[in-house]
């Protein structure tokens, strides 16, 4: 077929339809880089496809070597490939870099004026300044130019650039369509139709299960990766009528949380490891006084400040056993949008429930990418919460260890919560019995909650379900471990629940294995000890802790020389 243009005519073979397409885009901070790729994942969106977008930075405000993979296909993507189809490079260490990884189809969209490149040229100073622009909207250009390369009509794109450029939108359209006007097709990406779908990060997702479960409130002070989910709930807060609040530090955030619990407002804190360390304390308070609260962290690269702006799992073992004494806790790692949902909204009534902290544990790779996800998925339903009977008593002692919460001002009733040793009022005690009365109370509210969570959906499988070998892996490694497995005879055991660990439904997903090779990315392989535990001793440990994570076909190649 022909695709007319004002430049030249360019004749497509069924070699250039496109239906899978990785873009990759490259600058200096300051560039525009992410959001030139939230661009081109939403215009990949509009038109029906999976999208997913990897961005990786370094810890600098300007300067330095920044990139993201846009990476769109026809079916739903969690991780992105090695092989890259279109570079974008708005700098000559883009090319420098990566343009070994080009497929046979693969070109490059530069900027002329700054790299010499064999590729696409375009000049981005004059496009930019004939129309007044800034330097900041030579992403816009680059946009453009690149999705008439992919051959998208101009009429696809303009809505979508509309909706999500708010600076100076009519500018911005104006540089963009003159970059499409002057480069020509080169493939032709298929509209898969539809309405579109849903683009946004692993924050976001996680935000929006928490609006479903009905927080009140968002406390957070900033620490990436987690920061994107306060700007997120900052940004809706009006709309959604929640509260959102930045402390001045981590140690205000989960003490503040506990004090908006106690007067009722489902609350939820985000932060990573190291803002983790200085709330441990006061998470031992919500343990002793039965406070719920949800705890979002999102890993990253350690010990101390580590690789800030880069991946791990090297928490799990940290939160599942963080704070002084024993209490129980709810531990949940997504790696899907619809699980981040899910799992969002599951934690706030998890943690009301059954009146303990509960984390949803994330990473930069899951928090910072970008994902389509189901526009039709499900609200989620909550557990309705038992009555108090009157006098009240805030630690009542029932079969389940589940007290009835009841929140101040209450006519006539006294509600108080302590850290101290306390009485079935919350009376501080130091008495042995009632000390033992506690801790047993403590202990068969844990039994409790595993009880509900150790079910077959705690545990997700994929991969050939009577395959000998098994690949166990958790959180955001499990897309990578599904695509590099494919077509082999594997088993793929992920546990979605970490703590309480759905053991019974473990053992039942690893029946007739014989040979466990565990993925993670950490130095110790920290699932390992949980599966010790358990009873399950790995053959094969392939671990990943330089703060990136593996491209399909690199973990592809690694499985396959130990499968």
């Amino acid at each position: 077929m022909f695709i007319t243009d004002r430049v030249r005519y360019h004749l497509l073979t069924e070699a250039d339809i496109v239906t899978e397409c990785s873009v990759l885009i490259g600058g200096k901070a300051g560039d525009g880089i992410s959001q030139a790729g939230q661009l081109i994942g939403s215009v990949f969106a509009s038109l029906g496809y999976h999208v997913y977008q990897y961005t990786d930075y370094p810890s600098l405000i300007r300067g330095g070597h920044n990139y993201c993979i846009v990476r769109a296909a026809e079916r739903p993507v969690t991780a992105y490939r090695s092989g890259i189809d279109l570079i974008i490079a708005f700098d000559q260490q883009t090319v420098d870099i990566h343009s070994r990884r080009l497929t046979d189809r693969g070109t490059i969209l530069y900027d002329s004026d700054r790299v010499k490149a064999t590729g696409i040229p375009l000049s981005l100073a004059g496009i930019i300044n004939p129309l007044e622009g800034v330097q900041i909207m030579g992403n816009t250009a680059m946009t453009g130019a690149l999705f008439r390369v992919l051959g998208i009509p101009w009429e696809r794109i303009e809505p979508v650039l509309r909706r999500k450029i708010r600076a100076q939108p009519e500018k911005n359209i104006q540089i963009g369509n003159a970059a499409w006007n002057q480069v020509s097709s080169q493939m032709e990406v298929q509209d898969l139709g539809g309405s579109g779908r849903p683009f946004f990060s692993g924050n976001e997702w996680i935000g929006l299960g928490l609006l479903a479960g009905g927080i009140d409130a968002y406390i957070a002070y900033p620490m990436t990766p987690a920061s994107g989910l306060l700007h997120f709930l900052a940004g809706v807060a009006e709309e959604t009528g929640i509260t959102v609040y930045h402390p001045e530090s981590e140690i205000a955030v989960i003490l503040m949380a506990q004090g908006f619990v106690y007067a009722g407002k489902k609350t939820a804190v985000g932060t990573s490891g190291g803002g983790f360390c200085l709330m441990t304390e006061a998470l031992s308070l919500a343990g002793q006084a039965e406070i719920p609260v949800v705890i979002v962290v999102s890993q990253r690269t350690g010990p101390s400040t580590g690789l800030p702006t880069y991946t791990a799992q090297s928490d799990l073992l940290f939160i599942r056993h963080a704070g002084q004494g024993e209490f129980p806790r709810w531990i949940a790692a997504p790696a899907t949008p619809e699980e981040a949902y899910r799992l969002g909204a599951r934690a706030v009534d998890i943690a009301w429930k059954y009146q303990v902290p509960a984390f949803i544990l994330s990473d930069k790779s899951f928090s910072e990418g970008i994902f389509t996800g189901d526009p039709d998925m499900q609200d989620p339903v909550a557990h309705p919460l038992s009555a108090p009977s009157f006098p009240y008593q805030r630690y009542a002692d029932t079969p389940d260890g589940i007290s009835p919460i009841l929140s101040p001002p209450y006519t006539g009733e006294v509600i108080k919560v302590n850290s101290y040793t306390h009485d079935y009022q919350g009376i501080t005690t130091e008495d042995p019995d009632m000390t033992v009365v506690m801790a047993d109370k403590r202990k068969r509210k844990a039994q409790a909650l595993l009880n509900y969570i150790d079910r077959d959906e705690s545990i997700i499988t994929g991969g050939n379900p009577d395959g000998k070998t098994c690949i166990v892996c958790w959180g955001s490694v499990r897309g990578q471990v599904t695509e590099a497995a494919e077509g082999s005879e594997v088993r793929i055991v992920s546990p979605l629940i970490l703590e309480p660990f759905p053991g019974d439904a473990f053992r039942k997903a690893m029946r007739g294995v014989e040979r466990i090779v565990v993925v993670e990315e950490s130095v110790s392989g920290q699932i390992v000890t949980i599966l010790r535990e358990q009873g399950f001793i790995p053959d094969e440990v392939l671990l990943r802790y330089d703060g990136r994570p593996s491209a399909v076909e690199e973990l592809s190649a690694r499985l396959g020389r130990v499968l």
